[in-house]
């Protein structure tokens, strides 16, 4: 079986293991990936019943980033729920239960423990400060690290319908201070909170600090959003695609019982 995104993430952080930006490479491949979830039986509407191992160091639940992953570790074809790999970890973070990574199927076959599952629950918690402060001036991006502006297009290529587009612009404040400030154009009702949620995504797992990106949302036909046009870069959100399956929708994650 080829190797996927997260197994060459997995390997890249193993053979560096003094690099803390490919270790966060590794959880954003894991965070914003779909995983496969087994389950103890079929999903009854909107809840789920993970298949827990009782292990000596605590509980365990067991996920794939392929269900062929899954059908081979069970030899058979079992009962599993397909979700985001953020929405898998909210639901497990503070349970004091453990996830069983691609065991025994795969480069990227691991162990992570509650402790980790909850750091990571926390840091996908963060949000970017919204723009509050009144801007003087806007010119091209400057300065910002690559690993950011890859982060950044990968998550938003995730984001199908929830904004027409992005600017990414540099910004001279009131106060004298200078920035930068990702502006969406056109979000969908209610988005605003994974549009944000997104970005600090993109911020946390790139290793750059939160301070360093403001966050604001206008309709195209604000003046500001002609002015991000004409200086900033552009990044367009695709278009969504129809969810099947419990947990795709990151806004109604499914509930365990």
């Amino acid at each position: 079986m080829a190797q996927t995104l997260l197994d060459q993430a997995w390997m890249a952080s193993e053979a560096a293991p003094d690099d803390d930006a490919l270790r966060l490479q590794f959880y954003a491949r894991l965070v914003e990936g779909e995983i496969f979830l087994l389950l103890e039986e079929e999903p009854q509407g909107e809840q789920i019943r993970p298949k827990l191992f009782d292990l000596e160091d605590g509980p365990i639940v067991l996920a794939f980033d392929l269900e062929a992953r899954l059908t081979e570790f069970t030899g058979l074809p079992a009962p599993y729920a397909a979700m985001p790999g953020r929405v898998l970890v909210e639901l497990l973070a503070g349970q004091g239960t453990g996830l069983g990574l691609n065991l025994g199927v795969a480069p990227s076959s691991r162990l992570l423990p509650p402790e980790t599952l909850d750091w990571l629950a926390q840091t996908l918690a963060e949000r970017p400060q919204e723009l509050t402060s009144r801007i003087t001036g806007m010119h091209p991006p400057k300065g910002l690290p690559e690993a950011l502006l890859l982060a950044l297009d990968q998550r938003l290529a995730r984001m199908e319908g929830l904004a027409r587009m992005a600017y990414l612009v540099g910004t001279s404040h009131e106060s004298g201070a200078r920035g930068h400030l990702l502006a969406f154009v056109d979000p969908a009702p209610g988005a605003e909170a994974t549009l944000a949620r997104a970005v600090q995504g993109a911020l946390s797992f790139s290793g750059v600090e939160a301070a360093l990106l403001d966050v604001t949302f206008l309709s195209a036909d604000a003046p500001r959003a002609a002015d991000c046009a004409r200086v900033g870069l552009r990044f367009d959100l695709p278009q969504p695609a129809p969810a099947t399956g419990p947990g795709l929708d990151p806004e109604r994650p499914p509930r365990l019982r």
